[in-house]
């Protein structure tokens, strides 16, 4: 093999606890996930990159491939999201289809699948997902329990996004979409997520031995 086929080596990053790059073209989501992450002091920055989406029924798998594809474009340690919004009296129905769902039928179309419906039981699932090109990507998993409401209903009649305004988390009286983003951190699936991730991060990043990730997801 001559010297121009060479293949380059990969380089590796370690971030040291200094910045968490988070792939995505989301800005609502990426200021729920910094100001969580700025809670354990990490510093964090929106990658906007567009990463190859898996037709799945896990979650875990479909963030993993972003990580993943993630990385592969910007050779930059990542995290990457990936949530659902599971109806039970929809059968689990949008789940991990919850974006595509929303761009079709919106909210409104999903309170209509819930007419004269009693059962309005609901649960958001987040799982997020670390490669830093070592090993496997991680992935840590968070959830939110509550129910679908009759109606959508918005702090200032605009504050909210995707399905935030027809869901109330268990033990609130309002909806994502009408609470201050400190108060959705409070509740939310992707905040308790990035609260495991977080946890785990640090320690990672304190101690001069590595801990087994699987503990902490």
């Amino acid at each position: 093999m001559s010297r121009r086929e060479e293949k380059k080596p990969i380089m590796k990053f370690k971030l040291k606890g200094r910045v968490i790059f988070f792939a995505t073209n989301n800005f609502n989501k990426f200021n729920e996930v910094r100001r969580v992450l700025s809670e354990y002091n990490i510093a964090s920055a929106m990658l906007r990159v567009k990463t190859a989406e898996v037709q799945s029924d896990n979650l875990s798998e479909i963030a993993q491939t972003s990580a993943l594809d993630a990385f592969r474009k910007c050779n930059l340690p990542v995290i990457v999201e990936d949530a659902g919004l599971f109806v039970d009296a929809l059968r689990g129905f949008p789940g991990p289809y919850a974006a595509y769902t929303y761009k079709t039928i919106g909210n409104a179309g999903l309170l209509k699948l819930m007419e004269n419906v009693e059962d309005r039981k609901a649960t958001f699932q987040s799982v997020i997902a670390y490669y830093d090109g070592q090993s496997a990507p991680l992935c840590f998993e968070g959830e939110a329990a509550g129910k679908i409401t009759n109606k959508e209903r918005r702090r200032n009649g605009k504050s909210g996004f995707g399905f935030d305004p027809i869901f109330q988390p268990a033990e609130s009286a309002k909806t994502f979409a009408e609470m201050t983003v400190e108060e959705k951190n409070g509740f939310s699936h992707r905040a308790s997520a990035v609260r495991k991730f977080a946890e785990w991060y640090k320690k990672q990043n304190s101690k001069p031995a590595q801990q087994d990730p699987c503990s902490a997801s």
